[in-house]
């Protein structure tokens, strides 16, 4: 019975990748549209009236009018709607709001999910990553077999109880559509349990137990917690003696780079593909549409109307903006979104590049506030990604999490670069390795090697390997255990560094 279930969502998706074929070939028209209808949708509300919306009518009148904002811009109106305000940024009262720690802050940032948000970008953007995967894989057996996704946990807001929020994956699991159900696992009660080691735990043995299991979906870092544990539960050798008919592991969140070896050991097969999303608080802005290519498509029909700031315009009080119409292959923007929840002309901090432009291809290459330039060196998270699986694959080497720092000038000494990395397989030669991440890093950044030559401006990067778990227990000592919460990978400031080296001195 399941064998034609799949068949005839095989045959629905068939039919929905023509119609996403309809954006890739008219990209410009459907975004003139999207904004329209944001704007007209918006019209009534207090910000839209606030901006004259009724009387917007195209890209150039919009950005002269409205504002570019970020969250603290936004923070007083989505106070107002957590506590049950209607018609503030969005139509109507707004029930969920998206909980994003933000790597760069200590605080949490609350995003408005508004019912057409959920719906029409952060569900329709999981059905179009479901018609890509099939168009990709013939094979495919997600509506046969079984599913996880790892998502947090949800919450009522005490001053008004009837607004809820928490990571956007438990949104979506929590309203999941009826026909996805009999496909997922883990229980949804214990999907959506707010204490992760618990929640890992009963993850590990009801899925140890669920040989049938096609698909999972989170973000490496816990899954690889999961994955451990499962192997440690089993005795198995990998995953695939666990799960003999897995095919796909869906990431986002952060580079793959760092994790895909360390993937590879759990499914030692070429039959196992991994797919790229871009699903962030804000929307569902992206997935990988071809997994020989490098890039996602842009989901330009979600309800998301997209600009981008040039790299060589941040900073400036009033940065330039341009359309879809206007970006460049190989150029580095800050993304802008203007979305179905009520977020208008936000930066929700991330970078990108495209790498096509028919269709509309990006990678995300890192936030607008994780890098390091203390030198001028201009150093982003795609840079240190490839960097140390460059010196991983060179040295045999096996790495899960870092972070980096810079090094400041002090008397009689030359600044750098600081590394903690935690290891699955640690390098056999710990100066060797720092040598040849340090290489790869200049051969891959020209600025950071202008600054690193004849050791001139900056001495030989400093390397410091953490033990295994150092990370996870640091993230959890910060209450950013789990869940969509990722370790900084880049500072210009030693904050973190600071934080984890003194948090592990406590620990030894």
């Amino acid at each position: 019975m399941r064998k034609w279930v799949n068949a005839g969502f095989r045959f629905y998706f068939a039919q929905r990748y023509r119609i996403m074929q309809r954006f890739m070939e008219r990209p410009h028209q459907v975004q003139a549209t999207v904004l329209r209808d944001l704007l007209k949708a918006a019209s009534g509300t207090e910000y839209g009236r606030n901006y004259g919306f009724g009387n917007l009518s195209n890209h150039d009148r919009f950005s002269r009018e409205v504002p570019l904002t970020d969250y603290e811009d936004l923070k007083p109106y989505i106070e107002r709607m957590m506590h049950g305000e209607k018609d503030v940024l969005w139509h109507g009262q707004v029930r969920w709001y998206s909980k994003s720690s933000g790597t760069t802050s200590d605080k949490s940032k609350f995003i408005p999910v508004s019912s057409q948000n959920l719906k029409r970008c952060h569900i329709r953007g999981t059905w179009d990553t479901m018609c890509l995967f099939y168009h990709n894989r013939p094979d495919a057996r997600q509506f046969e077999l079984k599913s996880l996704v790892m998502g947090g946990s949800l919450e009522n807001f005490d001053p008004y109880p009837k607004t809820q929020f928490g990571d956007v994956s438990a949104i979506m699991i929590n309203r999941m559509p009826w026909v996805g159900r009999p496909f997922y696992t883990p229980d949804f009660k214990t999907a959506l349990l707010s204490d992760w080691e618990v929640k890992l735990e009963r993850m590990a043995h009801i899925t140890a137990r669920e040989p049938r299991m096609v698909m999972i979906g989170g973000v490496p870092t816990w899954t690889i917690m999961l994955l451990r544990r499962i192997l440690e539960i089993t005795g198995k050798s990998n995953m695939l003696e666990v799960w003999p008919d897995f095919q796909v592991y869906i990431h986002g969140g952060v580079s793959f780079t760092p994790y895909k070896e360390q993937f590879k050991a759990f499914f030692p097969s070429d039959q196992v593909s991994y797919q790229e999303i871009y699903n962030a608080s804000e929307g569902y802005f992206a997935v990988q549409d071809d997994f020989e290519k490098d890039g996602m498509l842009l989901l330009l029909n979600n309800g998301i109307y997209f600009e981008f700031i040039p790299m060589t315009e941040w900073g400036n009080d009033q940065p330039r903006t341009l359309s879809l119409a206007e970006v460049e292959t190989g150029k580095n923007y800050a993304i802008v979104v203007s979305t179905n929840s009520g977020l208008w002309r936000y930066m929700p901090g991330d970078t990108v590049t495209f790498t096509s432009l028919s269709p509309y291809r990006i990678k995300v290459t890192g936030r607008t506030k994780q890098f390091v330039n203390a030198f001028g060196e201009e150093v982003m998270v795609e840079n240190t990604d490839k960097a140390l699986a460059q010196a991983c694959a060179d040295t045999g080497a096996q790495a899960t999490e870092y972070t980096v720092a810079p090094v400041y000038f002090e008397e009689g000494t030359r600044g750098g670069h600081e590394w903690l990395i935690e290891f699955e397989h640690p390098p056999a030669d710990s100066d060797l390795f720092a040598s040849v991440l340090d290489r790869a890093l200049q051969n891959i950044n020209s600025d950071y090697e202008a600054k690193r030559f004849k050791d001139i401006a900056l001495e030989r990067l400093r390397l410091h390997i953490l033990p295994r778990g150092t990370f996870s227990d640091w993230m959890r000592s910060r209450g950013k255990f789990g869940g969509q919460h990722k370790v900084p990978r880049l500072a210009n400031h030693r904050k973190y560094v600071k934080d984890i080296l003194g948090f592990l001195g406590e620990r030894v």
